[in-house]
């Protein structure tokens, strides 16, 4: 009368592809360590460590320091360290003292900027 069926129940679905994903890391988050990610990260908190993801956004009340690699970054808050990616964009509110290597690159007025930006080479 009361047993359990000889299947389990199918898994909960899951996107079609893993990348489509969003993590939110909140402005009363800090982190120190290794951040890893399929899809994009969007940090309002602190992150000191590396982080790898297909798509970093550092929101305005963001900071993180360390090294980052992604395809592509969106600097709103402060950034220290070294990133390498695609496409950066440095937004008028950004704080920026890295190493960086792009393949393109956009830049607001207003955005503080100090160290190396590279142009990564076509191969």
């Amino acid at each position: 009368m009361f047993s359990k069926p000889d299947q389990p129940a199918p898994a909960a679905s899951r996107p079609a592809s893993p990348n489509t994903g969003k993590s939110v890391f909140g402005s009363d988050l800090r982190i120190t360590g290794d951040v890893t990610s399929t899809g994009t990260v969007e940090i309002h908190g602190v992150i000191d460590g590396t982080l790898s993801a297909r798509g970093l956004i550092i929101g305005p009340e963001g900071e993180v320091k360390g090294t980052v690699s992604a395809e592509t970054v969106e600097v709103k808050g402060r950034f220290e360290g070294r990133a390498s990616t695609e496409h950066l964009t440095l937004r008028a509110s950004a704080n920026v003292q890295a190493d960086v290597t792009y393949s393109a690159v956009s830049i607001e007025s207003g955005a503080q900027i100090e160290g190396r930006f590279t142009k990564a080479k076509q191969g």
